[in-house]
Parts: C-alpha cells; structure tokens; sequence
C-alpha cells in the first residue's frame, strides 16, 4: 500500500480544501439510478462491489483520506461492505481484497462471504486495511434518496456508497445508488465523472468478463445472491 502524501503549498486545490475541512466542514450525497440491464445472470452483490472499487481507483479524488501523518492519497482501495445473517437479521461488515481480474476477486469474495456469513459480530474479519471503503445493500427497499449522518470531527474523506433495490423502467433494470463524499477532496464534476464512468464500466461488463466454462456459468447462473436479489423472472 503506497499513502502519497499532499503538499499544500503547493496543491491547486488548496483553498477549497482548507474552506471545507476548516471554515465550513461539508459533506454532501447524491442518489443516482444506474442502468444494470447488462449485469443480467450475474450475481449482483459482487459484481457490484468489484465495479465500484475498480471505479474508485480510477479517481484520486475517491482514494484521497487524512491520516495521523497527514493529507494524501492512496495508490490502490479496496472493499469493505456488508453482509447479511439471514436467520439472526443483522448484518456484518467484512472486507475483500481487490483483484483486478473479477473472476479472482469472486472467488475470494465468496471464501469470505461464507467464512463470516453466521457471524452476529460488527466486523467479525481482522486487519482491515486502511486504504478500503465502505460499500453497503438495503436491497428491501427502492430509494430516490439516502443520507447518511456521521457524527465526527468532519474530516472522515473517503466515499460510501449504499446500493438500493432494483426495478425494472421501460424493459431496463435500474438499481438506485447513494454516494457520500466530501467536499473538500470531491466536487460535483468529480462526482458526475464518477458516476458516467462506473456507467460505462457496467454497460462494458458482460463483454470484458464473459466466460464459457461451467464453473463460472453456474457461479453466475443463480439470480439471487446471499444479500439481495437479482430482479430477473428469467432466473432462479
């Protein structure tokens, strides 16, 4: 893990840092509908989660944090997101690390899952590592906006993101997403770009990652996954 640090002297944006994390602590959220139609016969937790983190790495602004040592940015995230105990009704947060090959980053994700999917802890998986962000599903519920309130000093920078229940428009899956960033390292044109781009990166998936062996055709063959469904009649 490489932390580059930020010089402020000389930081273009300087200024509306220091305004926002200083003067006028400001952290803001956007609830954005994503169109999944292409994530058909994927599970759609996972998939989800890898096309958010290899998003997140294409943007400083979504890998800029504060530390002890000071203001910097990371070289590489990874994810941390929730999972769901289906007979307790509590969920877990645990952590993968990312791969850049989603076939591999499915397999871990689905070690993990499985290692901790009993668990009743807040956070049953050790060493989280600092350069990783926060993912998490409500997938009982179609939203058109969410925020979330964190009481701390204002100066927690890197993004979260809450994924929503999907429904169909017009023949086009739709999945609403929130996204919770700060002001002060992430602006609305960082935003917007963010938001086409991981548009882009899931209309593009199913041709990038398709794979004809049947280990891979039946992990994706199930419409539903262990927290959340898929919303295709067509599948199981």
């Amino acid at each position: 893990m490489a932390f580059d640090f930020i010089d402020l002297e000389y930081w273009e944006r300087r200024e509306h840092y220091e305004h926002f994390i200083k003067e006028i602590a400001c952290g803001y959220s956007m609830t954005v509908h994503l169109d999944i139609t292409n994530l058909a016969g994927y599970r759609l937790y996972p998939a989800m989660i890898w096309l958010l983190t290899d998003t997140v790495n294409r943007f400083p602004e979504f890998r800029t944090a504060l530390t002890a040592e000071g203001l910097g940015i990371y070289d590489k995230m990874h994810p941390a997101y929730t999972i769901f105990n289906r007979q307790k009704k509590t969920f877990s947060g645990i952590w993968t690390a990312f791969e850049e090959n989603y076939f591999s980053f499915l397999q871990a994700y689905e070690a993990d899952t499985a290692a901790y999917a009993s668990s009743t802890r807040y956070a049953p998986k050790p060493g989280r590592p600092a350069n990783s962000f926060d993912i998490s599903m409500i997938p009982w519920v179609t939203f058109t906006s969410f925020h979330l309130h964190i009481f701390d000093d204002g100066k927690y920078l890197l993004p979260i993101f809450t994924l929503g229940k999907a429904f169909e428009d017009s023949g086009r899956w739709i999945l609403p997403m929130a996204i919770q960033v700060h002001h002060a390292v992430c602006d609305g044109y960082h935003a917007g770009m963010f938001v086409e781009t991981l548009q882009e990166n899931i209309h593009g998936f199913n041709v990038k990652w398709k794979r004809g062996d049947s280990f891979f055709r039946d992990s994706f063959r199930l419409g539903r996954d262990e927290y959340g469904h898929f919303p295709s009649s067509s599948r199981a």
